[in-house]
């Protein structure tokens, strides 16, 4: 039976949600619309008057889309090319979803969206369906077709990987852009110990190219190694002007509720440094540079209301 206006109306109505579900589980902006359309296809095949739940039955479809394609997702990885990072979304972006809670923010950063890959995909699942979501253990056993008690181990399980024995800080967007701006200004001092002060010691830099930019898959290690790093990266050379296509404008933004440094090249977003605070200085620094993971940021660059860039490389 085809939908009815009503159907379809009840299905755009869940859209924004099942994006952001789906985004987090699968760390990919154009995965997420692709299984959440994938998800509008199943509804429209569905005989929808005998669905109870609307809301539940959408989830299910969803979340188990998205558990078939993390599933092939791993197997893809092994052959990619370099360091894997999730794709970053700037601040405003309404996939990120809810953020009325200190976890549900947390569980979108871009910290813990790479911590999530330690997960296997069922954890990952009970995972963001718990700590974003706010689904009780009940409907998620019905989502995933397990106990309830299974759903509570799973999560207990899944938080403990999760956390990593570091607090992180709750940084709000001003706060984040002064986080930005001081790291940008030490970086451009030349002096190298300005920057190593703003660093843990044990601080790390890693990179995302795709094999199309160059980034080194090792990680950088320690504040004096990711300090000497990020002062050479931004650093105008003809070399790096030549790999994105002219001179980047350097911004101080958030990202994925994360102070972020933000590269742009006529218009066109070309890298992504979300750093990761903690009380005792930036922990890591993980920078999105593969242009097929930039191009929702650059559609958001392009409505956003943004001031002067703090550097020009």
């Amino acid at each position: 039976m085809p939908l009815t206006g009503e159907d379809v109306d009840r299905f755009e109505a869940a859209r924004p949600r099942l994006e952001a579900i789906a985004y987090r589980l699968l760390g990919s902006a154009d995965e997420a619309q692709d299984l959440v359309q994938e998800t509008f296809l199943r509804w429209q095949a569905a005989d929808v008057a005998r669905v109870e739940v609307p809301e539940a039955w959408l989830t299910k479809v969803l979340t188990n889309l998205c558990l078939n394609q993390l599933a092939s997702a791993r197997a893809r990885r092994e052959t990619y090319v370099g360091r894997w990072l999730p794709e970053p979304l700037l601040a405003g972006d309404p996939m990120l979803g809810p953020a009325g809670t200190a976890e549900q923010r947390e569980s979108v950063s871009f910290a813990v969206l790479t911590l999530l890959e330690r997960l296997s995909p069922r954890e990952r699942a009970v995972y963001v369906l718990r700590e974003a979501f706010d689904h009780p253990h009940r409907e998620i056993a019905e989502i995933l077709d397990i106990t309830e008690a299974a759903s509570q181990q799973i999560f207990h399980r899944a938080r403990k990987h999760v956390a990593d024995g570091r607090a992180r800080r709750e940084i709000d967007e001003a706060a984040a852009r002064r986080i930005v701006e001081e790291f940008l200004a030490a970086a451009a001092s030349g002096q190298t110990g300005e920057l190593v002060r703003l660093l843990t010691k044990d601080a790390i830099s890693v990179g995302d190219g795709g094999g199309k930019v160059p980034a080194r898959a090792k990680a950088f290690e320690g504040a004096a190694a990711v300090a000497k790093f990020v002062r050479t990266l931004l650093r105008p050379t003809e070399a790096k002007r030549a790999i994105v296509g002219g001179s980047s404008e350097i911004y101080a933004w958030v990202a994925n509720g994360e102070p972020a440094v933000v590269a742009v090249v006529d218009g066109r977003v070309v890298a992504i440094m979300c750093l990761e605070v903690t009380a005792e200085g930036i922990t890591a620094c993980r920078t999105q540079a593969n242009p097929d993971k930039l191009e929702r940021a650059t559609e958001q660059w392009a409505v956003a209301d943004h001031a002067e860039p703090l550097l020009t490389v």
